[in-house]
């Protein structure tokens, strides 16, 4: 009964270091959401910005070092500033449509930050239309009705 004794302890500190060690160290990059979908946009109308908002989910702070986007087409700004623990920021994208063929597009955006991951992907979508679609009429008795 007496080797238990001293068994038990040592077994409880070996459980209780195993457990510290599973929680996040450093730096966790989490994006509350990692695509978005511009639906069907003019080729010739303006830039379309959509902001990706993340939180450092760490106990360290949280550095974006930079941002690779897929294509010409796309611009990315993030600030460079370390983001506290529990803190949050945003990455600007804007689509500049009239830089890209017409048609369904998908691109990736890459963040490079010092989290353990060290790179994340958010990606963005949609469908850039060349020229307006034509507006047609249907006449049904004294009723007029516009299709788009």
């Amino acid at each position: 009964m007496k080797p238990l004794r001293f068994l038990l302890p040592a077994l409880c500190a070996c459980l209780f270091c195993c457990g510290a060690a599973a929680q996040p160290q450093g730096a966790v990059l989490r994006f509350a959401q990692t695509s978005h979908d511009f639906g069907d946009v003019a080729r010739k109308g303006g830039d379309l910005t959509y902001e990706f908002a993340f939180t450092n989910a760490g106990d360290a702070p949280l550095v974006l070092t930079r941002v690779i986007t897929s294509c010409s087409c796309l611009k990315a700004s993030f600030s460079k500033k370390p983001v506290a623990p529990g803190g949050s920021g945003v990455v600007r994208i804007v689509y500049e449509p009239h830089k890209a063929e017409p048609g369904v597009f998908n691109k990736v955006i890459q963040v490079c930050s010092n989290a353990a991951s060290g790179r994340d992907l958010i990606t963005v979508q949609g469908n850039s239309i060349d020229g307006r679609q034509p507006v047609r009429k249907i006449r049904t008795g004294r009723t007029k009705v516009k299709i788009k």
